[in-house]
């Protein structure tokens, strides 16, 4: 038997998603230690699992690896659709669990746009390899137009800087009750209506915000600069989305940013991807006043959910 954990993921935003650059996407994110999805597979004559999404996945790598099947148990799962990349890290852990069960390789990023997983952004197939704070290289702009070619006709963008961050950072995950952000088909709709209006101009700002602000501030660990940075980058990002999602950040996203912004303990707040998580940088020791922060945030904004504080992922998904 292998079990495999991973932690959701952070994303931050696109370096581009204008036609008139040569190189589209490029995402930006951070790994989380959780929350997690975690799995046991064993070896067996078909696929025997509870969860539908998971026995989906072990379906299509069982097909990959060329085994007959597995039994997957599903002891925790990521909240799914709400912006921390429950797909990519429940694909991977179904992937990496049922060959390890078989004694095969994973493969992870060669075998992920099989699974169709890491088509825009590279962020997510690079924290469950790693962790840390990632940038990926995106796609020439003439492989990924306004449609992204077929599942498993790309490769996994590759790593251009990765920074594991300073252990007592943590991230204030705000996860309002509030419908689940895009996906499959609907998603895809959006991103192409996106990229078919992107101002490239906003690509030529988050570039400067990228080389002489966030990676500087990675680099060195510097909370402050590294949370302003990650906020400025991000509401660019949400300029490129305004029409697509109601505004910089789709409601109610706008409103918890609003209220979190002025807080000392929280910086570099945001919407990781579609939402409708919002996110915060604080420290272990600001863990208190930041959760608070959180919980204050939704009664502005009028909205039940969930508020956790957690560590940043320094490593890769738990192979076991």
């Amino acid at each position: 038997m292998t079990r495999v954990s991973a932690g959701g993921r952070l994303h931050v935003g696109f370096l581009n998603l204008s036609l008139a650059r040569e190189r589209l996407y490029g995402g930006v994110g951070v790994g989380l230690a959780a929350p997690r999805v975690t799995l046991d597979a064993e070896r067996a004559d078909a696929v025997v699992c509870d969860d539908p999404l998971v026995a989906d996945y072990a379906s299509r790598v069982c097909d990959l690896l060329d085994v007959p099947g597995a039994r997957i148990a599903v002891e925790e799962t990521l909240p799914r659709h709400v912006g921390l990349g429950s797909g990519t890290q429940v694909a991977l852990a179904t992937l990496a669990a049922v060959a390890g069960a078989y004694d095969r390789a994973p493969r992870v990023r060669e075998r992920a746009p099989a699974l169709g997983r890491g088509g825009r952004s590279g962020v997510g197939v690079a924290t469950f390899e790693g962790g840390g704070f990632v940038v990926d290289a995106g796609h020439p702009t003439e492989r990924f137009t306004t449609a992204a070619p077929a599942d498993g006709e790309w490769t996994v963008p590759p790593v251009t800087a990765r920074h594991d961050l300073p252990e007592e950072w943590r991230a204030l995950l705000v996860l309002p009750e509030a419908p689940t952000g895009r996906s499959g088909e609907q998603e895809d709709a959006s991103m192409r209506a996106v990229v078919e209006r992107a101002d490239p101009t906003v690509a030529d700002e988050a570039a400067g915000i990228l080389a002489r602000r966030l990676l500087p501030a990675a680099a060195t660990g510097d909370l402050d600069a590294f949370g302003r940075a990650v906020g400025e980058f991000g509401r660019l990002n949400g300029a490129w989305y305004a029409d697509a999602q109601g505004g910089v950040y789709r409601p109610p996203a706008g409103e918890l940013v609003e209220a979190l912004g002025g807080e000392p303990g929280v910086v570099g707040v945001g919407q990781s991807s579609w939402g409708p998580a919002v996110y915060g940088l604080t420290s272990a020791d600001r863990a208190g006043a930041a959760r608070e922060a959180g919980e204050a945030a939704l009664d502005v904004a009028g909205v039940g959910g969930e508020v956790r504080v957690v560590p940043l992922a320094s490593a890769g998904a738990r192979v076991e």
